[in-house]
């Protein structure tokens, strides 16, 4: 019933005559919703009808949204991650560590530390899995592939 409503509001919204060189953009994630126009009335009607249909709250302009922070100004938007990289280093005690292109040099040879203590996976997989999202994430952090060792990548 709401994704209809939902297809049905956007569809009206671009089928109206008064806003046809503009256009609306809806993004929905879980419970969610972002929504931008080249057009202020466009998202003043947008609003008005979704919060007639559905119990919301209007939070005002972007500036946060799943780990990414939102500058808009009169020059753009800029979008960076200063915040949840901050997060990242916080939570996993790393705020003193040393910026390096690489985390070791690639001639050393890793085997079995049997005298260490065993490594707690759930640390290390959301290590891995905040990494992942902050690389996917990212566009100007980029993967080089060396070609001596076949599909490892190391980031830059």
């Amino acid at each position: 019933m709401r994704v209809i409503f939902l297809y049905f509001v956007i569809t009206l919204l671009q089928s109206r005559k008064t806003i046809k060189d503009d256009f609306i953009i809806v993004q929905i994630y879980v419970d969610d919703i972002i929504f931008g126009a080249t057009n202020e009335n466009i998202c003043q009607e947008f609003s008005k009808l979704m919060q007639d249909e559905f119990e919301m709250s209007m939070m005002g302009e972007l500036k946060f949204f799943l780990g990414l922070q939102i500058i808009q100004s009169d020059e753009g938007v800029k979008i960076h991650q200063t915040k949840y990289t901050k997060e990242l280093l916080q939570k996993f005690k790393m705020e003193d560590a040393k910026p390096m292109k690489t985390p070791m040099h690639p001639s050393i040879t890793l085997g079995l530390d049997e005298e260490s203590p065993n490594v707690d996976s759930t640390m290390y997989r959301g290590m891995v899995g905040s990494l992942l999202y902050l690389t996917v994430s990212r566009p100007d952090i980029k993967g080089e592939h060396d070609p001596r060792l076949k599909g490892s990548v190391t980031l830059t």
